[in-house]
């Protein structure tokens, strides 16, 4: 079994029980999942032969007190399983352990070639002699605000950035003018160092001496301190796309921190905050207004003129009958998609109701109301109540 197969998969969730199992319960564990899964009791059945090989494998391991101990040990060192790095730095895009560890030491070599003494002998402390490689630059974040209308169309605005350079003064080398750092005796150069931990695994780890850095400085930089780094001040301009959606994170590929070694620069990110519009909302690629009309507009119908976000007014109908709350749809005045087509513009009736009336009309209201007829729209309401079980009565006043 190799390691790569150990730090991978949790034969303890392969069998089903816990890790601090007994004996017993990991052989009871087996004996069923292997009946249930066996070849011979599922013929042509992939996937109950992939579980039943599964099954064997992890009893394998673990019904075995040495390799079982070996098998937790390792799982211990590497976090509880599932050896994971983080992202950033050159293992960035890894789509396997083994695209990790051959980026990480930035040669073809492979996961069992670099930990193929992972499990041998105790005492033995070895350093790498690879060079040490290019480094990526770090990633900046940054924040701009942009109006409601800028959002819907695009805009370039100007961002100001702080980030890490390579020192002015000694040009990222650390050491002070006329001085030059040396190649570290301890790693060779590399940045890295492989120990060994309690007599039996090696761990890789940044350098002690050079931390990480694969040189040592004696005389430091008065500017930067020996770090190589600076703090550098710069604007640019930054193309904020159509439709972009308030707390949306915009990445700029390559716009980020410099590299070091030559290594390639970070990306720049960029979280949009967009100011609310007085009139219009939006609702993803649809923009949304409430339209206000009149009792007679919404009762007789009409034609009504509304405005749009940018561009000159549109005239919609309201058929007889429109109900307070209604939506109703104008097609493409909405936010540009990448495609080049748009969303929709939402209107949504809102009928007012007036704070004063005349004498005269008021009393074609009344006339109204009496040619109506007298059907209380409210009925609907407590028949719906008595329905789910309630007892609800009218004719109670309040007020």
């Amino acid at each position: 079994m190799s390691t790569k197969d150990w730090l991978e998969k949790d034969y303890y969730k392969v069998l089903g029980v816990s890790s601090n199992a007994t004996a017993d319960e990991i052989k009871k564990a087996y004996r069923k999942l292997a009946r249930a899964n066996h070849p011979d009791a599922n013929p042509g059945n992939a996937d109950a032969e992939r579980r039943f090989k599964e099954v064997s494998e992890a009893n394998d391991v673990l019904s075995d007190p040495a390799k079982r101990k070996e098998y937790d040990d390792a799982r211990k060192l590497f976090g509880g399983g599932g050896f994971r790095f983080p992202r950033g730095g050159n293992t960035a895009g890894a789509s396997s352990m083994d695209d990790l560890f051959r980026n990480a030491s930035g040669s073809g070599d492979s996961f069992s070639d670099i930990f193929g003494g992972l499990f041998n002998g105790a005492g033995r402390t070895r350093t790498t002699a690879s060079s040490r490689g290019p480094r990526r630059g770090s990633d900046i974040e940054g924040e701009v605000t942009i109006d409601f209308v800028d959002s819907v169309n695009g805009v370039t605005v100007p961002i100001q950035m702080i980030s890490d350079a390579p020192c002015s003064a000694c040009h990222g080398t650390g050491a002070k003018a006329g001085t030059v750092p040396r190649v570290c005796p301890t790693c060779q150069g590399s940045g890295m160092q492989t120990s060994t931990s309690g007599g039996v695994f090696a761990v890789t780890e940044p350098c002690v001496d050079c931390r990480g850095r694969g040189m040592i400085v004696d005389d430091p930089c008065p500017v930067c301190n020996g770090s190589g780094r600076g703090r550098s001040a710069r604007s640019m301009q930054v193309r904020i796309p159509a439709g972009v959606t308030d707390g949306q994170r915009i990445r700029l590929k390559g716009k980020g921190g410099a590299g070091e070694n030559g290594g390639a620069p970070g990306d720049l990110y960029v979280m949009v905050h967009v100011t609310a519009h007085p009139v219009f909302g939006r609702k993803g690629d649809n923009l949304t207004l409430t339209a206000p009309v009149t009792f007679s507009e919404a009762a007789l119908g009409a034609e009504i003129e509304v405005p749009t976000l940018d561009g000159p007014a549109v005239r919609i109908k309201i058929a007889p009958g429109t109900p307070n709350g209604r939506t109703l749809r104008v097609r493409g005045k909405g936010v540009a998609r990448r495609d080049g087509s748009h969303g929709d513009l939402l209107v949504t009736v809102e009928v007012v109701v007036p704070e004063q009336l005349s004498e005269q009309a008021r009393e074609a209201l009344g006339s109204f109301a009496a040619a109506a007829g007298s059907s209380d729209p409210r009925q609907a309401l407590f028949a719906k109540v008595r329905a789910a079980g309630g007892r609800a009565t009218s004719g109670t006043r309040t007020g």
